[in-house]
């Protein structure tokens, strides 16, 4: 497949007239929805302000290529529109754009559309071609321009392809090796090679790139090349294959210094300016990405691979017990359906705190720090030390493990097998049981049960307060560090408790931002595009559904005004859960779990003060707009 057969003609935008970000996506959006290209606009795009929202598709120079591949694509399409003024679209150079690709891919997308797309943003490295592309003025221009441009580089990578097969390898010239791959994998994976291997070429020097793309790993390296380098280079922004880089001088960066820093880049593999990779963990040097981190960001991001793998658990082990009660109300106690039901959920909820530490632990100490952490996990539910022990569990196992592979780092290679299966199994164990046994779990079941004793005897004002925090926290990042604390402290009270009150804050403060944007764009038109409009009749389901993420997109484009507004009502809604004395016996579910709340009627009262109220807000706060 070509090139200009994704680059259809009838979609393209020659006099793009928006003058923001958004404006320049909605119009590009609309396009693309007016000539059948995409079924569902609204949910094109929520995946293309998730891609913006991890780092922006301006990539300087002034191209933007906003991307997403979903399930609201009909055919794989790329969008070429031009901007006479430019636009303000936080490109990675700080200047406008003035050419945009949005390509849609659709979820399913084969082999062959995948190659087009990777062609298509290799090309847009050469600048002389990027200069030929402002100056067309109609989409026969654009698309004769990348006839030649794609058949030029093919004839330029079949010369290359050919040389290196039959030139002997330069002993005396530097050689390194490098990885490209962004979370999507259309458009940043290739242009970071493209970009590298133009420069390494200038600079005299062999490169050999990966890429991990949508259409999997390509030029996947040798170890005979690794073992070659010079340095490698990972420019990623997703995970990649990293222990075959073992002993080897590594620098690890964003896809996007691999587009912008090629130069700095292999300078610094050329003469090893990096860090050594060990793949067991002993030793190793922090990367440069690392070193720039706050200690805070680590412990989040090991906090966060044991709630990622805990949630599983707790949605569906939460929404069936969540069915049994209402089966309970219906058929008894005693009845077959409810305790099979109960039943499973109970045991999905039985490994909550192990799973939460095992992955913490694994996360710090690797694959070995999972079982001990799981271990210790189980140890603190058994011990009554209940979510805050399994906490400290999982941090301790891990770091128990990298203390003994630095402890056993020093041992002869003939007893490396043994450290995997044997030693650190073993000793890994027995000292987290030894930790857990004799401090953790005498120390932190008093915590535990002296926090639970406060809990349960919270006043009346001490119990709102607690509760507009928690609803305040939801709805203040939404699906962030902040919403996902909350949450987490509220699932660990309720599974040591059973008590569902602060469930009921939770859910409430997850509520309200989608609710309240859905509610405005309804109310005050004026205010909102036509595609606001109907993302926000979306939002109505996700904000009843208990997903708090559908207001994303908006907070991405106006984020004081809807962050602000949504805190304000979710507080309210949260407090007001307590003040009622509002309890929900589930972890999830939204409105499809209300009939287990103790005062039903209650908690849809708190949640419509809270919606209503921010609604207003925002909707008072925004500027109308005007429609093109």
């Amino acid at each position: 497949m070509k090139i200009n057969d994704l680059l259809v003609k009838d979609v393209m935008i020659m006099d793009l007239k928006a003058t923001t970000k958004e404006a320049a996506i909605d119009e590009m959006i609309q396009s693309l929805s007016e000539h059948g290209r995409i079924n569902d606009p609204v949910v094109f795009k929520e995946g293309i302000m998730k891609r913006e929202a991890q780092t922006s598709t301006g990539l300087g120079d002034g191209i933007a290529m906003p991307h997403a591949k979903n399930k609201a694509v009909n055919e794989a399409t790329v969008l070429f529109a031009k901007s006479t003024t430019g636009v303000d679209y936080a490109s990675l150079d700080g200047q406008p754009a003035f050419l945009f690709f949005m390509i849609a891919a659709p979820e399913g997308a084969n082999d062959t559309h995948l190659q087009a797309l990777a062609g298509l943003s290799r090309l847009l490295i050469n600048p002389d071609f990027v200069a030929s592309l402002k100056q067309a003025t109609t989409p026969e221009d654009v698309q004769q321009l990348f006839a030649v441009a794609e058949k030029e580089h093919e004839e330029a990578e079949a010369k290359e392809e050919t040389a290196r097969n039959e030139a002997p390898v330069e002993s005396n010239k530097p050689f390194v090796v490098a990885v490209t791959a962004c979370p999507t994998g259309i458009a940043h994976t290739y242009m970071a090679e493209d970009a590298l291997k133009k420069k390494a070429a200038e600079m005299g020097v062999d490169i050999r790139v990966e890429t991990n793309g949508s259409e999997g790993v390509k030029n996947r390296l040798t170890d005979e090349e690794i073992a070659r380098a010079s340095g490698v280079i990972v420019a990623a922004d997703k995970n990649v294959e990293m222990n075959r880089f073992d002993g080897k001088h590594v620098l690890e960066r964003p896809v996007s210094d691999g587009i912008r820093k090629t130069e700095e880049l292999i300078t610094k593999a050329i003469h090893s300016e990096a860090p050594i990779f060990h793949a067991n963990g002993e030793k190793s040097d922090a990367s440069e990405n690392e070193k720039t981190g706050s200690v805070w960001s680590k412990i989040y991001k090991d906090l966060m691979n044991g709630v990622s793998h805990m949630l599983p658990f707790v949605v569906g082990g939460g929404i069936l017990m969540a069915i049994s009660f209402l089966v309970e109300n219906t058929m008894g106690d005693k009845s077959e359906a409810f305790l099979f039901l109960n039943s499973i959920g109970g045991n999905a909820f039985n490994f909550l705190i192990p799973i939460l530490a095992g992955f913490i632990a694994m996360s710090i100490g690797d694959r070995p720090g999972l079982m001990p952490g799981m271990v210790g996990g189980l140890m603190a539910v058994n011990s009554g030390a209940g979510f805050l022990g399994g906490l400290a569990a999982g941090f301790i196992a891990g770091y128990i493990i990298v203390g003994l592979k630095k402890l056993f780092s020093k041992l002869p290679k003939t007893l490396e097998g043994i450290k995997p299966i044997l030693l650190y199994p073993v000793i890994g164990l027995l000292l987290i049981g030894i930790v857990m046994y004799f401090i953790i779990d005498p120390i932190f079941g008093s915590i535990n049960k002296a926090m639970l004793d406060f809990l349960e005897n919270l006043g009346t004002g001490n119990a709102v307060l607690l509760g507009a925090l928690l609803g305040g926290m939801m709805a203040f990042d939404m699906g962030g560090p902040f919403n996902k604390a909350a949450y987490t402290f509220s699932i660990g009270v309720f599974t040591d408790t059973g008590d569902g009150k602060l469930m009921a804050a939770v859910m409430a403060g997850g509520m309200v931002p989608p609710l309240a944007i859905a509610l405005a764009s309804t109310i005050f038109k004026n205010k909102f595009t036509a595609d606001e409009r109907k993302s926000g009749l979306t939002n109505y389901i996700l904000g009843l559904s208990f997903i708090t993420e559908g207001a994303i997109p908006f907070a991405a484009a106006d984020p004081l005004r809807v962050i602000g507004s949504s805190v304000v009502g979710a507080v309210i809604a949260g407090g007001l859960t307590q003040f009622w004395g509002i309890s929900i016996p589930a972890p999830h579910g939204g409105i499809f779990v209300i009939t287990l709340a103790n005062h039903a009627l209650l908690f849809l009262f708190a949640l419509a003060i809270g919606t209503a109220i921010s609604a207003m807000i925002l909707g008072v706060w925004r500027k109308p707009v005007i429609e093109k």
